[in-house]
């Protein structure tokens, strides 16, 4: 897997574009700004950015391609970021140290998407926010009729809204649905999709 993805950014052209994600773009400026984590962070374009925002910003990915492509994205913006090249559950931060993290289509294997979800909320302080944006469940029949809008090949590796219920049950739901969206994003999304939108505030 991280050389399939090492392959995939290993080209000028960014595989999602430059421009942050649309439900980012629109919910993050929302948030006081402060310490936001984003993993599996590919290229760059929603941490770039955060930093760009004034957030101080963290994110970690497999792909020391992915990484590369994204110092050169914060560079070109006069920004900085922290990002750590590590696989998911080697990743290490300091309990509570973020006020905010951003997930956008970072899809788990089954076997660790829980486990990942508690790590991850350990890193949160009380009072932080997950913002979250995937493909729902049902994108997996979408994705087989239109390869070009992306997704991972197993739907037990996208989100229903009753998995972010039970993962995230200690949260205050700000906003949680399943809904139908156009996505233009570089090469790599591109047509219409299912999706699950999630903000949560961490109360425990």
């Amino acid at each position: 897997m991280k050389e399939f993805w090492n392959d995939r950014y290993n080209q000028e052209e960014f595989t999602y574009g430059k421009e942050p994600n649309i439900f980012i773009k629109a919910k993050l400026p929302l948030f006081e700004r402060g310490k936001i984590l984003f993993p599996a962070e590919g290229e760059g374009r929603n941490s770039v950015y955060a930093a760009q925002l004034g957030w101080e910003v963290s994110a970690f990915d497999f792909s020391s391609k992915g990484k590369e492509k994204a110092d050169n994205l914060a560079h070109s913006k006069n920004v900085t970021i922290n990002y750590k090249v590590s696989k998911f559950l080697e990743e290490n931060y300091t309990p509570k140290e973020f006020d905010a993290i951003c997930l956008t289509f970072v899809h788990f294997m089954p076997n660790i998407k829980t486990e990942m979800h508690q790590r991850l909320d350990s890193y949160l302080k009380v009072g932080g926010h997950i913002i979250l944006e995937a493909f729902s469940k049902e994108h997996r029949e979408i994705s087989k009729v239109n390869p070009a809008v992306g997704g991972p090949p197993d739907a037990s590796m996208m989100y229903s809204i009753e998995e972010i219920e039970r993962d995230f049950r200690h949260y205050e739901i700000i906003e949680l649905k399943k809904e139908m969206v156009y996505l233009n994003e570089g090469f790599g999304h591109i047509g219409e999709s299912s999706v699950i939108r999630f903000i949560g505030k961490k109360k425990s």
